[in-house]
């Protein structure tokens, strides 16, 4: 009987760590799936961004967080994490329109995201004067909407007003109707000379159009956007999922409630 037991205890702890080695694997396997469904849809369908500044007020506020479409334009390199350079152009590429708030990569430093509105596609000639949009030599029509102050990521006020703009659709689809605010009427960006937009580029704005550094900035200074290739783009910006003001401290979890502009949860973006 002793020999017997001393025979068979071994083979208990071999019996039990099958089980154990099975349930380690299962667990691998698990976060392994789940880690590349989350990569499969940040790249093909949705990822998340923040708006940290003040160029696209009053349509996007400082401390929005948005879900961008991926898929609204076919895919580039810039698609995929870390947009390691395996292929140029666009795979299943699709033409934006004109009124799109789009998230692209910015054309002096690539490794920087940007979020403005399309206003121009190849072969679009576009202006500003006296502070007026002109697309293809017609004034861009708005309707004036009252005062307004702005608040942007300095937490500094600016006081404008506020405007409906009509810009015209592309595509067969309609005009699209969408708010800016304008701070003045002087200054380069509100005379601009005539920009012809070149086969596969487009011109994007801010609708904060007097704090804005978009496509009306040409030169060679670092912040200078100028035309924008369409292989930098990434997604169309969607709904807005969480809207936070930032008015306090971090630490300050109590206020965390009041941080949040709930009004502005789950609004699309036009």
């Amino acid at each position: 009987m002793d020999d017997q037991r001393k025979t068979n205890s071994p083979s208990l702890p071999a019996g039990g760590a099958v089980p154990a080695l099975r349930g380690a694997w299962d667990l691998i396997r698990t976060i392994l799936v789940a880690g590349l469904l989350a990569v499969g849809v940040r790249t093909a369908l949705f990822e998340p961004f923040n708006i940290p500044s003040g160029s696209m007020i009053p349509t996007l506020q400082v401390g929005d967080y948005l879900w961008v479409a991926k898929y609204s334009y076919g895919y580039s390199h810039f698609s995929l994490p870390r947009s390691p350079d395996l292929f140029s152009g666009r795979v299943f590429g699709q033409m934006p329109h004109r009124g799109d708030v789009a998230v692209f990569r910015f054309t002096k430093d690539t490794s920087i995201d940007y979020i403005k509105r399309i206003v121009g596609l190849p072969g679009d000639r576009i202006q500003v004067r006296g502070g007026e949009l002109y697309l293809n030599d017609m004034l861009v029509p708005r309707v004036a909407e009252g005062d307004y102050v702005a608040v942007d990521e300095h937490r500094t006020s600016m006081e404008g007003q506020r405007y409906r703009e009509m810009l015209p659709g592309s595509g067969g689809q309609g005009p699209v109707a969408h708010d800016i605010l304008k701070l003045t009427s002087e200054g380069f960006q509100n005379d601009t000379p005539v920009y012809v937009v070149p086969a596969g580029y487009f011109f994007a704005m801010g609708d904060n159009r007097d704090d804005s550094a978009d496509s009306r900035f040409m030169g060679d200074d670092p912040e200078d956007l100028g035309f924008v290739p369409m292989e930098n783009l990434i997604g169309q910006a969607k709904w807005i999922f969480l809207s936070v003001e930032a008015r306090y401290p971090v630490w300050e979890f109590w206020m965390w409630p009041a941080e949040i502009r709930w009004a502005r949860l789950f609004m699309g973006v036009k």
